[in-house]
């Protein structure tokens, strides 16, 4: 795959990185259910085997377990050796009840944790997982320690995830942001007036999550399969897996597998296609499970639908909304 530079930093990256969010298992808040480490690190490697070069993780993926199991990937792995992407700023409690905490002592303290869990000396992209909520100046410290940390050696690049057009101003005037983590997918498109111009004017590096809206645009997700989903996956009872959207969404992905048909692809890689076809869009962070869904996905990146494509795709988003 070919890569591209992330907004203000020195990072060259493929279009296409693996989401290690749902290999950190189940038991807490946001978790995906139950995941055997095994696939999850054979899921990884074949990853990297197809030429992704990038892993986005974060401390709160499993409360910790994420980031250690991409660990254990990358000590068994044998070639080159691919950027690490991390986040800060949620809190988790005995019982795996997620806070949003930015103030610098908990952000320092959470850089020492994720260090030692990735068994790293320095992370390539460390960024702010979420604003605070209620918004305050927790933004401003948070964002002054992660600055601090880059100065320190500690982090090559700093980044924030889904912040609003009004929050990467106050973090600009502190110190430059060299990415965004926002959702963007064919069903989530909330950032393409505001955020993505921005962020393109700004020469802020995009790097969108979900882009096959937590695999509801994979192809594999059918009505049997969502009505199974058990109550540790988050998605159970997410509206975008219930009706009446379920139906919308299932019948766009119909549309999705004619266009996929066309290249001997998956419905996923079109639906992840279709947002790096957008120009603000540096990279989008793709999650697999196993070796199977690996092989299904990752190559994404090298995939270019056609602008006529594109528009056929706008239209069946018309007319599974109607």
């Amino acid at each position: 795959m070919q890569t591209r530079k992330l907004g203000n930093s020195d990072l060259r990256i493929t279009p296409v990185g693996y989401g290690a969010w749902a290999i950190g298992g189940s038991g807490w808040q946001f978790g995906w259910g139950s995941q055997d480490d095994k696939d999850s690190i054979a899921a990884l490697h074949r990853s990297l085997e197809l030429g992704v070069n990038w892993i986005d993780t974060a401390a709160v993926y499993g409360l910790g377990h994420s980031e250690e199991v991409v660990a254990r990937a990358l000590k068994e792995w044998r070639g080159p050796k691919p950027y690490i992407f991390t986040k800060c700023g949620l809190h988790w409690d005995a019982k795996g009840n997620v806070t949003k905490v930015l103030n610098a002592s908990s952000v320092r303290a959470e850089i020492e944790h994720s260090l030692r869990r990735l068994s790293v000396d320095v992370i390539d992209l460390y960024q702010i997982h979420w604003p605070p909520d209620p918004d305050s100046p927790a933004l401003e410290e948070g964002w002054s320690t992660l600055a601090d940390l880059k100065r320190e050696g500690k982090v090559r690049w700093i980044g924030v995830s889904n912040f609003d057009v009004q929050q990467l101003r106050r973090a600009q005037a502190i110190a430059p942001v060299s990415s965004l983590q926002p959702p963007y997918s064919l069903v989530h498109r909330e950032i393409e007036d505001e955020i993505l111009p921005y962020c393109r004017r700004e020469g802020i590096g995009v790097i969108v999550y979900s882009p096959m809206a937590s695999g509801l645009l994979t192809g594999a997700m059918t009505r049997e399969r969502a009505a199974k989903l058990l109550k540790d996956d988050w998605r159970s009872a997410h509206p975008d897996f219930t009706e009446p959207n379920l139906s919308r969404n299932l019948a766009l992905v119909e549309r999705l597998q004619e266009i996929s048909r066309r290249h001997n692809r998956s419905a996923g890689e079109v639906a992840i296609a279709w947002t790096l076809h957008n120009p603000a869009v540096t990279g989008a962070i793709v999650g697999a499970r196993n070796a199977r869904q690996a092989e299904g996905v990752m190559r994404a990146g090298s995939l270019s639908l056609t602008d006529k494509e594109v528009s056929e795709i706008e239209a069946a988003l018309v007319e599974t909304a109607a």
